[in-house]
């Protein structure tokens, strides 16, 4: 696809954009599913049922727009999808349902709403990984919400995070997810593949599973609205100050108090913890295992096929000779609306083509950052993947600890991570 990109735009997308150094966010994502599927390997079919009970599974295909189904994946013996592209739609949930959200949430609050919406792309032949963040504060046209009794709530034009709100209206966080599903198809043409939604509790659970997040905090931090006061300094965060840390928009130290701000945050919270997860002993270690996997099942609400450990375990094993460096997080292209209300707007055609470029399994960072595609006399350009291309993966599971064609993955202790925190 090509695209023609003014200076203006090209700025726009510069101010606005997400990016995290390294692309270690990503490793939040695959450390998801790294940490569910090779813990499950080792004790295969009776840990892989044990690991994936709890998880909550809801099908919503019913409520969602009838859409012409994308060409069949190519059958595989350990990828249900392999040769098709897979969207995956991310949320943050804010429900107070249940004794502990409602004590975490501080407050009370009716209904649910999302602080965090991305959409986790994996191409078709498993060579890139690209998140999407969409803003809670996007004005958008909000979609009718059909519901699993039948009936409709009503969209209209408002904040995007109203679709989760409209969706969960009843209590159903699945109802929430699939109108933010069908809020994203209206508004782009896209229809993402699967949904996985994370509330209050779980994440808490799923960072005390591993002792906490080192962070490296800048500045003194203060909110009261979030319960939120923390000293400048490497330290680490357990899962309530964590959790705290993700949704805290207002206060001393948070920046400007935009939600773009604390996507940010999030980022960074995520990517530490994924650095952590992957450091420790939490794929192997059966007890560390259990407790974190548990963890991650009582946090997460998605559809039956996401939520399948046999898809999960295959899944994996097709990322396995992934390469960092075709990871790429960028946020929907976005300006303020101007008059006042804190509202942004998605700024077009841009944002309809990182959309279209999803749907089409083209790569959103060569349409957003053309600029920076390596050239062929581009010094950071190496040869090493051309040397070992000839190296044909195994089409079975081996039982070496990686493949012959991947680097050593970087392996990070706390310590490592706290070190790298320096405060000017």
């Amino acid at each position: 696809m090509t695209v023609e990109v003014s200076d203006r735009r090209r700025r726009a997308r510069v101010r606005h954009a997400t990016r995290v150094p390294s692309h270690r966010v990503f490793a939040a994502l695959l450390g998801v599913i790294a940490a569910t599927t090779s813990f499950v390997w080792v004790f295969y079919e009776a840990s892989l049922d044990r690991a994936t009970d709890g998880f909550t599974l809801v099908d919503v295909s019913a409520l969602l727009p009838e859409v012409t189904p994308s060409a069949e994946a190519e059958e595989g013996l350990d990828d249900p999808s392999a040769g098709k592209a897979i969207n995956i739609l991310l949320l943050g949930s804010d429900t107070r349902l249940g004794d502990d959200n409602q004590e975490l949430g501080k407050g009370e609050v009716g209904g649910m709403r999302n602080d965090t919406t991305m959409i986790a792309h994996i191409s078709a032949d498993r060579s890139r990984i690209e998140l999407v963040s969409i803003p809670r504060d996007s004005r958008v046209a909000v979609s009718d919400c059909q519901m699993l009794d039948g009936s409709t709530v009503r969209g209209w034009t408002g904040k995007f995070n109203i679709a989760f709100a409209n969706g969960g209206s009843q209590g159903n966080v699945a109802e929430a997810a699939a109108c933010v599903m069908t809020t994203i198809y209206d508004l782009t043409g896209l229809m993402v593949d699967h949904y996985a939604v994370v509330d209050f509790s779980g994440f808490v659970d799923m960072v005390d599973a591993v002792d906490g997040v080192p962070m490296c905090i800048t500045q003194d931090v203060y909110s009261s609205k979030a319960h939120l006061d923390l000293e400048a300094g490497a330290q680490v965060l357990d899962g309530t100050e964590a959790l705290a840390w993700a949704r805290a928009r207002t206060g001393t130290g948070l920046g400007d108090g935009t939600d773009l701000m604390r996507i940010e945050r999030q980022q960074e919270l995520l990517t530490n913890m994924a650095r952590k997860v992957l450091g420790l002993n939490v794929l192997t270690d059966v007890t560390k295992g259990t407790k974190f996997v548990n963890a991650l099942a009582r946090s997460l609400t998605m559809d039956p096929e996401l939520g399948d450990g046999h898809y999960l375990v295959g899944l994996a094993w097709s990322l396995r000779n992934f390469d960092t460096s075709n990871l790429y997080m960028a946020t929907v292209p976005w300006q303020y609306a101007g008059d006042g209300s804190g509202d942004v707007l998605w700024t077009q055609p841009d944002a309809q083509e990182v959309f279209s470029a999803l749907k089409a399994d083209e790569s959103v960072k060569d349409l957003l950052e053309p600029e920076e595609t390596a050239t062929p006399d581009d010094p950071t350009t190496s040869a090493t993947p051309d040397a070992t291309a000839s190296e044909e993966p195994s089409a079975e599971p081996s039982d070496s600890a990686e493949p012959t064609t991947s680097p050593t993955p970087l392996r990070e202790t706390q310590d490592d991570i706290l070190a790298d925190c320096v405060i000017d």
